[in-house]
């Protein structure tokens, strides 16, 4: 009889890369999300060009990056009703419209946080960004005005995740995203 994998080397195997389907940066609060090709993140600091870019340099936040998951864009429609459903599979839901920087399919964002805090976790997004998830992206009051009564809601559960900059570099829609083990810090 095979021997079954223990928990620890189950949360660290993920078997093929996800893909960046969309990049978006939010210029200032309340403005429109402006959709990109490609981004510079730099390192403790976020995305250039994004109001959470922290320019007085590298410091610890935790939501310098947030992300979405491509395939929870249908499920936010779904249970946000309304036009939303109308549309079917959540073709009209635009990921813009729910403010997230990164947009990524293929890869289950939530298994890339590590369970073990001695054997971290990170999201490689094409050659050179390293990214550590620090927990969940919560929706804000303004989703329930974006997608109708209930999207505050529809979105709980389904928002994403946040994460800090590990590794600066520039990322492109279409780069391979794969969760890796990261470098323990103790």
């Amino acid at each position: 009889m095979p021997q079954l994998d223990d928990l620890r080397s189950l949360t660290s195997r993920f078997p093929w890369p996800g893909r960046l389907q969309a990049i978006g940066l939010r210029p200032a609060r309340g403005q429109p999300m402006q959709a990109a090709t490609e981004a510079q993140a730099c390192a403790g600091q976020g995305l250039v060009g994004d109001r959470s870019f922290r320019h007085a340099g590298p410091g610890s936040g935790k939501r310098q990056v947030t992300l979405i998951q491509a395939e929870h864009l249908p499920v936010i429609a779904a249970l946000a009703g309304g036009r939303w459903a109308e549309l079917g599979e959540g073709s009209g839901l635009d990921a813009m419209l729910l403010r997230r920087n990164l947009v990524v399919a293929g890869l289950n964002l939530l298994a890339a946080r590590s369970l073990f805090k001695d054997q971290p976790l990170v999201l490689r997004l094409g050659d050179a960004v390293v990214l550590e998830v620090t927990g969940p992206c919560e929706p804000c009051s303004k989703m329930e005005a974006l997608l109708g009564p209930g999207g505050y809601n529809a979105m709980r559960g389904h928002g994403g995740v946040t994460a800090r900059v590990i590794q600066g570099g520039w990322l492109a829609v279409g780069d391979a995203v794969v969760c890796q083990p990261g470098i323990s810090a103790g």
